[in-house]
């Protein structure tokens, strides 16, 4: 179990960033606190993704993958819910069967009958329960790593809980770099934009707050 309140890494310790702040400032903290805001980030990023565009806009596919805005954000809560057994247990197996690849694939489409809002309500859960739980954790703590057979590692290896937290963060940031360009195809808004405009950021001489159509996501 990787929850350290023995330890005393409880809830009080961790200073998260708010709405409010659009990036993680410097400060003095300590190393969960400096993890899970560096995560929040990255998950404010993906999110913000979203805003100012209409259902149509966040299914798009503008590039020459299959990515798109919303199938972004549904894959990033999918990867959150997956998180919450891997930081409470010791997780050893990982099926690859057909169902598995099912489940992997669908993560990345909104589907027919899901929206985009509702993709991102989802997100929105998933994130506040992951963060909460973080908070609980201590980096230092005894863990397992299941099999990435993908690498060519079958079996389940003993790692500290730093390793997995800072994959949360490499994982994360890649699809905020994915979210962005992604947008930036749609309508040439570039992702930090629309994090400072949620925010409540004023305009200075680095950027001008974005202006979302009315009933669009987020707006």
């Amino acid at each position: 179990m990787w929850p350290g309140s023995d330890r005393k890494w409880g809830q009080s310790r961790v200073r998260r960033r708010t709405t409010e702040d659009p990036m993680y400032a410097p400060a003095r903290h300590d190393e969960i606190t400096g993890i899970v805001n560096y995560l929040d980030q990255q998950l404010t990023a993906i999110r913000s993704a979203a805003f100012g565009l209409t259902e149509e806009q966040a299914r798009q596919t503008p590039c020459r993958s299959a990515l798109s805005i919303g199938g972004i954000i549904k894959h990033a809560a999918q990867g959150l819910r997956g998180a919450v057994p891997r930081l409470t247990s010791d997780v050893v197996e990982r099926p690859l069967d057909a169902e598995a690849y099912a489940a992997y694939a669908d993560g990345f489409v909104v589907r027919d009958d899901e929206t985009v809002a509702g993709t991102i309500d989802d997100f929105d859960k998933a994130r506040a329960e992951l963060l909460a739980l973080l908070t609980s954790i201590d980096p230092a703590a005894d863990a397992m790593a299941p099999p990435a057979p993908w690498e060519g590692i079958v079996d389940a290896r003993p790692i500290h809980a730093r390793y997995y937290l800072l994959h949360l963060v490499e994982e994360y940031a890649r699809h905020a770099g994915h979210a962005d360009i992604v947008r930036e195809q749609i309508d040439g808004v570039a992702v930090p934009a629309l994090v400072l405009t949620l925010a409540g950021a004023p305009a200075n001489d680095f950027f001008r707050p974005y202006e979302p159509a009315p009933g669009t996501l987020l707006a």
